[in-house]
């Protein structure tokens, strides 16, 4: 019989119970239109030749972060300001903050802030007949990337 302690299945945080803001310059945005994020960091590496060894090491050099986010096609500010781009040629940056919280977890919350954000390309127009609601991806990188609060570890999980 082993011994070891297993996650609970309460602590599996919901998908649903998430929040998500988007700071643009002095405006803050709720974005509850948002129906999915997903933002990864991705390290460069580069193969370093080691005397000694028949193979080679890696050695990271850099990082750079992207990330998608879906949202419900109801509202204007992201187009807005891709129009503003096109006419003007003045680039917007911005942050996105999503919190992770489920409050049947016992883990707590999460928040992390993605700075700098920049959108790689925007949707502008939609529309399917056949659709119960239409939704638009948008692709974005980011430039830097802090976690304000962590999840507390679960029981067991550091020895």
């Amino acid at each position: 019989m082993s011994t070891a302690e297993t996650m609970r299945g309460r602590d599996a945080i919901s998908g649903s119970m998430a929040k998500c803001f988007i700071d643009f310059g002095d405006k803050r945005v709720n974005f509850m239109t948002a129906i999915k994020l997903e933002a990864t960091m991705e390290k460069t590496k580069v193969k370093v030749p080691v005397l000694g060894k028949t193979g080679k090491g890696n050695k990271a050099t850099g990082w750079e972060g992207s990330g998608t986010l879906t949202l419900h096609f109801n509202n204007s500010i992201i187009r807005e300001l891709a129009i503003k781009y096109a006419e003007t040629g003045e680039d917007f940056y911005f942050d996105i903050q999503v919190t992770n919280e489920d409050p049947t977890s016992t883990v707590g919350r999460q928040t992390v802030v993605l700075l700098d954000c920049n959108i790689d390309k925007t949707l502008l127009a939609k529309f399917d007949a056949d659709a119960d609601y239409i939704e638009e991806d948008v692709d974005f990188t980011f430039d830097g990337m802090k976690m304000p609060e962590k999840f507390k570890d679960l029981p067991g999980m550091v020895q």
